[in-house]
């Protein structure tokens, strides 16, 4: 089976000097793709120097969009990902697909707790793996890692449900276990980012806040609103009785509160209805 090594990157030319000779050196036969995603620097010029083919955007659409160019424009059997910015050790690659040769569908580089890259990080990914988890039944750990290798042709199929953002990990992940195709997790260590991070504390940590409701509506909706729904319902009831027994009547706000519970309810039957129709496939 041929194989793909994709890089979304921008502005990351000095840590490519450095990450894609290596990459030729471990993995001489696979077809390297960078996507330069709006770079300002000299990233596209030290690619096309080391051999890989560069597909570039005219300005910077995102990482989860990057990843996709690079998916459609790939012609491995199996697509490897990893990030340009040198957190990604290349020997690690054999790993991931030994795993992936096991019957796996796609393979997860999980970085220990060591590897976060700070404090702040490392709680809110684990509140991730938990919710994850839960919502799944199966254990995950490292919803958001960017270094992964994937069956390109099951991959290809959820292209039109990723972002354009940073959170193409999650989406890609609920997405595969959501299919009952099989994910595995290997043990990696990620290095220090090379250059300048592109995330932004206050912007993008609002974006993954909002990363913990995709979990719930890419996998099973009725898992979000039903507890919701629930909650509603024993306000409501909770606030009657109080009433009843002060005032002997049944409030504007006990039957505001019980309407609520079977709003939100019906919702989530439709959502889940939606989430079922997003992931049926033509066999």
């Amino acid at each position: 089976m041929t194989l793909s090594i994709i890089l979304p990157a921008r502005n990351e030319a000095r840590s490519l000097q450095q990450l894609l000779p290596r990459l030729r050196e471990v993995i001489p036969e696979a077809e390297l793709i960078l996507v330069d995603d709006g770079s300002t620097d000299a990233t596209a010029a030290v690619a096309e120097e080391a051999g890989a083919r560069v597909i570039r955007h005219p300005y910077g659409m995102g990482n989860g969009a990057a990843i996709k160019s690079g998916a459609r424009a790939a012609t491995g059997d199996i697509l490897v990902f990893m990030d340009a910015d040198g957190q990604h050790d290349p020997a690690d690659i054999p790993r991931l697909l030994a795993k992936l040769d096991e019957g796996y569908d796609m393979v997860v580089g999980a970085r220990g707790r060591g590897s976060q890259a700070n404090l702040g990080r490392g709680l809110a990914n684990g509140v991730y793996n938990r919710i994850a988890s839960l919502m799944t039944g199966h254990r995950i750990s490292d919803l958001t890692s960017g270094f992964r290798a994937v069956q390109a042709a099951k991959f290809r199929e959820f292209l039109y449900l990723l972002p354009n953002g940073f959170s193409y990990p999650t989406t890609i992940t609920m997405a595969f276990f959501r299919s009952a195709y099989p994910v595995a997790y290997v043990p990696i260590t990620a290095r220090p980012r090379i250059g300048k991070s592109h995330l932004r504390p206050l912007r993008d940590g609002v974006r993954f806040l909002l990363i913990i409701f995709k979990i719930a509506t890419l996998y099973s909706p009725l898992k979000l609103f039903l507890p919701v729904a629930f909650a509603f319902f024993l306000l409501g009831m909770g606030w009657y009785g109080y009433t009843f027994a002060i005032e002997g009547r049944f409030t504007n706000m006990s039957a505001l509160l019980l309407s609520a519970s079977v709003i939100v309810f019906l919702i989530g039957l439709i959502s889940e209805q939606i989430t079922h129709l997003t992931y049926k496939r033509e066999d």
